[in-house]
């Protein structure tokens, strides 16, 4: 049998065959967290996405964004020097993310209000700190959006001392429809090539950002969303909708 190809030409193609089985497999799953993008919205919520690793990318996809929801803010772990007043070495730390309490004290530096949903991204779904945080999060009353693989969250273990994946935990679950892995193109010898979540997770984002933007005008609720800043009173523009929200949109660092 012959090797797989590897090109780009290849690649795109397993991308669009990808994009499309999330789109075709998530109709529910959108239209679920759309419905909760949108009370969240119109209820003077925010919506608070989290991720680590490459997830953080989805993160950056819903908040802060040209052509994204106004009240949106990111938790990330760079969370604990930039607003926690820890030292940066803390960031060096290959493992940092299974430290105990790390989900509640990244909770409290966010200070969500009981109205705020949380969005959480995890292509495998069982890493200690995302299942801490989905449980911190539903302890305190908060409605839970996931996006993960399922196919690669079925695949492994639960690593989490509840036994829990993250999908488990959500009100709404979005699958990336990405493999186990993440990446399309088999190697020879072993191995594959090109991870593919970020492209299909950033998808499903902006699929629910339509549909939440969508439901809100239909019920008489105001859509406040991002206007490039790069574009002639944009910045000004932003500034006055962000004001609204004043010292709850943080945006992090990398």
């Amino acid at each position: 049998m012959a090797e797989p190809e590897l090109s780009a030409a290849e690649l795109a193609v397993r991308v669009r065959s990808a994009m499309d089985r999330a789109v075709d497999g998530n109709r529910d799953g959108v239209a679920a967290a759309a419905r909760l993008f949108a009370d969240c919205v119109a209820a003077d919520g925010v919506i608070h996405a989290f991720g680590t690793g490459h997830s953080q990318a989805t993160a950056l996809e819903i908040a802060g964004r040209a052509g994204g929801l106004i009240p949106t803010s990111r938790i990330g772990l760079s969370d604990l020097v930039l607003r926690g007043g820890e030292d940066r070495s803390v960031l060096a730390d290959p493992l940092l993310e299974r430290r105990p309490g790390l989900a509640g004290r990244l909770y409290e530096l966010a200070a969500p209000r009981p109205q705020d949903l949380f969005v959480i991204i995890s292509n495998s779904g069982v890493n200690n700190s995302v299942v801490d945080m989905a449980l911190t999060a539903r302890e305190k009353g908060h409605r839970l959006v996931a996006l993960t693989s399922l196919e690669h969250t079925r695949s492994v273990p639960a690593l989490h001392p509840s036994g829990k994946r993250l999908a488990d935990l959500a009100d709404a679950v979005l699958d990336n429809r990405a493999p186990a892995g993440d990446a399309l193109l088999p190697l020879p010898g072993g191995g594959a090539l090109c991870g593919v979540s970020t492209i299909t997770s950033a998808l499903l984002v902006q699929m629910v950002v339509a549909e939440s933007v969508a439901l809100l005008i239909a019920e008489g609720h105001e859509a406040p969303v991002y206007v490039s800043a790069n574009l002639p009173g944009g910045f000004e523009r932003n500034a006055v909708l962000e004001a609204r929200y004043e010292g709850r949109l943080h945006r992090g660092g990398h």
